[in-house]
């Protein structure tokens, strides 16, 4: 049963690219099939949940699917297997453990390999040469972390 609503407030469908054009009616809403953005489903690996509750809410709102979350590398890696993201995303810092390690770690095992980015409040610079030895597609800073970056890094390999 659907309810009623103003047709201003609620739309059937919605594109990630121009999501001013359409606005989604919940998680649900088919996508606009006249919209060529590439749909992208994300795991989020950061040891931070105010972080993970921020970015999840900031990338759906563009339009991304934030299918879960993972803070350890033990829970990326079950994420990773029973959730099957297109993209994972891998905080550098994770506590007690180094987000590139964790990249490793899921990289190794699975068929086929996921792509990952890696994400860090410092600047990527600081950590090029690991970026470059790491399965990483690429890097993201959390401040400048968006649908629009991360299709960006995608679209570059």
């Amino acid at each position: 049963m659907r309810l009623a609503a103003s047709p201003h407030l609620l739309r059937e469908t919605f594109c990630p690219i121009h999501p001013a054009r359409k606005i989604p009616a919940s998680r649900d809403a088919e996508r606009d099939p006249g919209c060529d953005a590439e749909w992208v489903r994300l795991l989020i690996v950061d040891d931070s949940q105010d972080f993970l509750a921020a970015a999840r809410a900031a990338l759906e709102r563009e339009g991304l699917e934030v299918v879960g979350v993972a803070s350890t590398s033990r829970e990326a890696i079950e994420q990773l297997g029973a959730l099957r993201p297109d993209v994972t995303l891998v905080d550098i810092d994770l506590g007690d453990e180094s987000g590139f390690d964790v990249a490793r770690r899921l990289a190794a095992g699975a068929d086929p390999a996921p792509r990952l980015i890696i994400i860090s409040s410092h600047d990527g610079d600081d950590f090029e040469d690991l970026l470059e030895a790491s399965p990483a597609l690429g890097f993201v800073s959390k401040s400048s972390l968006s649908g629009d970056a991360i299709r960006a890094v995608l679209e570059t390999n």
